[in-house]
């Protein structure tokens, strides 16, 4: 198939509305190459079950060169080709760093290196490895989409599903939830300088909301539950963050990155022999 692509899928976006295209994924991922590749637009939730891709996992799927986007790893997916492969049974950590590491010396430590690097040659996606996890950040945010937006996607939903039933109108109409607080990192780089990223991706939204649902409504001990893993548990692992730019921001903010996906392998250790081994 022309443009048939192989990707490690490694981050998605928490879904976000668009006038254009509803609700919508930015999906992250490394081709066997090594290489990175994002993937947008996907409307994934109204992908077939058996093609909602998860992280770790490998998908095909017909790709090309998003020629409206300068950022060098943006291609758009024919989603009618999409294939997920099987994800093994099994949790691999070693297997995971292989591949998000083939070709790579490793992860960036210094992040004005790095923004300074993306600025210069519009790559958008990296492995970061902060030096220090300082805090985790929870702030309010709007708690609904913005009804401009909303009602522009009704009336372009009218117009141009003239020939669906309202069955198939409601499916493709149906919005997410909006997630009322936004979640951020403050961490120091290997320079000792303090910043403080966003986090994004989609695992974080849908842990806020079942942590809502098992707490029964109660925000507080959602968003305590949230940073009880976020914070208390990944930070004793081995954490690195994906992080992606924005393209309305990538070439007009200091920093343009965002956190679009968490990568907490366990901490490994040298035993006796001087091999390594996880904790």
């Amino acid at each position: 198939m022309r443009g048939k692509k192989r990707i490690y899928i490694l981050a998605k976006t928490y879904p976000t509305i668009s006038e254009k295209y509803a609700e919508l994924v930015c999906t992250a991922g490394i081709l066997e190459s090594g290489s990175w590749i994002r993937l947008y637009p996907v409307p994934f939730r109204l992908l077939e079950d058996e093609n909602k891709y998860p992280k770790y996992t490998w998908v095909e799927v017909a790709a090309f060169r998003n020629e409206s986007d300068f950022r060098v790893e943006s291609y758009r997916p024919n989603i009618d080709t999409i294939k997920v492969e099987p994800r093994p049974s099994k949790v691999d950590w070693d297997e995971r760093r292989k591949i998000i590491f083939r070709n790579k010396k490793g992860a960036y430590t210094n992040l004005k290196w790095l923004i300074d690097k993306v600025k210069k040659d519009n790559s958008s996606l990296a492995i970061f490895k902060p030096t220090k996890i300082l805090d985790f950040i929870v702030e309010a945010d709007e708690r609904d989409w913005d009804p401009e937006k909303i009602a522009s996607l009704q009336a372009e939903s009218k117009q141009y599903d003239l020939f669906k039933n309202s069955e198939e109108i409601e499916k493709e109409f149906k919005l997410v939830r909006k997630v009322p607080y936004k979640f951020s990192y403050k961490f120091e780089d290997d320079s000792g300088k303090e910043s403080a990223l966003m986090i994004a991706d989609w695992e974080i939204g849908m842990l806020y909301f079942n942590c809502l649902k098992r707490a029964k409504g109660n925000e507080k001990v959602a968003i305590a539950n949230v940073r009880k893993k976020y914070f208390d548990s990944f930070i004793k692992s081995d954490i690195h963050f994906f992080l992606g730019t924005t393209k309305a921001f990538h070439n007009v903010a200091p920093n343009p990155f965002i956190i679009i996906g968490v990568f907490c392998p366990p901490l490994k250790l040298p035993n006796q022999q001087g091999e390594f081994r996880f904790i």
